[in-house]
């Protein structure tokens, strides 16, 4: 085989990794918005229970 054959098959190969790495990844976003969503509501929970229940009037 020639050594430039051989190099373009190569880098067809990394090539092909790097797409599907890339498709992997694309679909692997969601769970990322399903955690930041998760994660701005208990900052939202826990910014309630810090804030001091206002005092009743007798």
């Amino acid at each position: 085989m020639h050594t430039q054959t051989h190099l373009a098959q190569h880098h067809m190969t990394d090539l092909h990794t790097q797409a599907e790495a890339y498709r992997l990844a694309k679909e692997a976003k969601p769970e990322r918005e399903l955690r930041t969503r998760l994660g701005w509501t208990l900052v939202e929970v826990g910014l309630r229970l810090a804030t001091p229940a206002p005092a009743i009037a007798p």
